[in-house]
C-alpha cells in the first residue's frame, strides 16, 4: 500500500488500532513495542487473519524504530496506566519520559509525519510530543474529543432508541472530568437533543460521558477501555490519509483561538493531509465558556507539573 501508519505501543489500544487500520485497508501498519515478541506476535496474528478479513495490508511487528521510517502518521499509545497508590505527578513523570523518547525517535525517521497522541494524561502528553518533535502545531494532535463525542453519541442513541448513525455530538475541553459536552450542538438527524429530551436526562448523559472511561475501568477491574479509543484514533487517521477534511473534536494547539494561548485543548478541527488544517471557532454561551475555562485551567496545571519535571 502507498500509505504507512506506525502504532507505538502494542497493548490493547495499539493492537486494536493496528487491526482497524489494516481491516479498513487504509495503509500498511508498523506495530512497535519494547516488549520482545509482543508486537511481532500480534502483527503475525493479524496477518494470518488477513485472508479471512480480505485485506492486503502488510503488518510488521518490531522492537525498534527502523521499520517506521517515512510513516505518514504515527499513533502513540505508549505509556503506563495509573496504578493504585500512584500520584498524578508520578504518572506524568513516567509517561513524559516515554513520550519524549518515542517522539524523538519518530521525528528523526519520519520528519513529515502527523502525530496522533493517545497516551495519558492526554493534553499534557501532546505538549511533550510537540516540544520533543519540533513539528509544526498542525502535525501534533491529541485523540480525546472523538472518543468522548462517540460515548456521548452512543448514550444519546441508547436513551432515544435511535440509530447511532443519526446522532452527532460535540465534546470540547480537556480529556477527563473537566470535558465540556455541548448539548446545543448535539443532534439526532439534525434535531438538537435539547428538543428531544428533558434537561435532567441530558445532564445525566453529560455526566455519564464525563465518567465514561472510569465506568469501563470499574467494570473491567484490571484494565481500561480500548475498542472505542482505538476506533477514535483510526477515524482521525482515516480523515488525514484520505484528505477527507472531516471536522472532528481533537486536542489542538491554540494560539488565541477561544481566548487561549500555548495550550492543547479539545476543539473542532478540520483534519486533512496536513493534519489539523483549521480550527473551527463556535459561539459559546457564558456557561459553556466558563466550563471550557475550567477545563483549560486543569490543562495548565498539568503543564506546570511538566515544567517542574523538566
Amino acid at each position: 500500500m502507498d500509505k504507512k501508519v506506525t502504532v507505538v505501543g502494542a497493548g490493547n489500544v495499539g493492537a486494536t488500532a493496528a487491526q482497524r487500520l489494516a481491516e479498513k485497508e487504509l495503509c500498511d501498519v508498523v506495530l512497535i513495542d519494547i516488549v520482545e515478541g509482543v508486537p511481532q506476535g500480534k502483527a503475525l496474528d493479524l496477518t494470518e487473519a488477513a485472508p479471512i478479513e480480505k485485506h492486503d495490508a502488510h503488518l510488521t511487528g518490531t522492537n525498534g524504530y527502523e521499520a517506521s521510517e517515512h510513516s505518514d502518521i504515527v499513533i502513540i499509545t505508549a505509556g503506563i496506566p495509573r496504578k493504585p497508590g500512584m500520584s498524578r505527578d508520578d504518572l506524568i513523570s513516567t509517561n513524559a519520559k516515554i513520550m519524549k523518547d518515542v517522539t524523538q525517535h519518530i521525528a528523526k525517521l519520519s520528519p513529515d509525519a502527523v502525530l496522533i497522541i493517545v497516551s495519558n494524561p492526554l493534553d499534557a502528553m501532546c505538549h511533550v510530543a510537540y516540544e520533543a518533535s519540533g513539528f509544526p502545531k498542525n502535525r501534533v494532535i491529541g485523540m480525546a474529543g472523538v472518543l468522548d463525542s462517540a460515548r456521548f453519541r452512543a448514550f444519546i442513541a441508547m436513551e432515544l432508541d435511535v440509530s447511532v448513525e443519526n446522532t452527532h455530538a460535540f465534546v470540547l475541553g480537556g480529556h477527563g472530568d473537566t470535558m465540556v459536552p455541548l448539548p446545543r450542538y448535539s443532534t439526532v438527524a439534525g434535531i438538537p437533543i435539547t428538543e428531544l429530551m428533558p434537561k435532567d436526562r441530558i445532564d445525566a448523559l453529560v455526566e455519564r460521558t464525563a465518567n465514561g472511561g472510569a465506568e469501563i475501568v470499574s467494570l473491567l477491574k484490571t484494565g481500561s477501555a480500548y475498542y472505542a479509543p482505538a476506533s477514535a484514533a483510526v477515524e482521525m487517521a482515516e480523515s488525514i490519509l484520505k484528505d477527507k477534511k472531516k471536522i472532528l473534536p481533537c486536542a489542538a494547539y491554540l494560539e488565541g483561538e477561544y481566548g487561549f494561548n500555548d495550550l492543547f485543548i479539545g476543539v473542532p478541527v478540520k483534519l486533512g493531509t496536513k493534519g489539523a488544517e483549521d480550527i473551527i471557532e463556535i459561539k459559546l454561551t457564558d456557561d459553556e465558556k466558563a466550563a471550557l475555562e475550567k477545563s483549560a485551567s486543569a490543562v495548565r496545571e498539568l503543564k506546570e507539573v511538566l515544567k517542574k519535571l523538566a
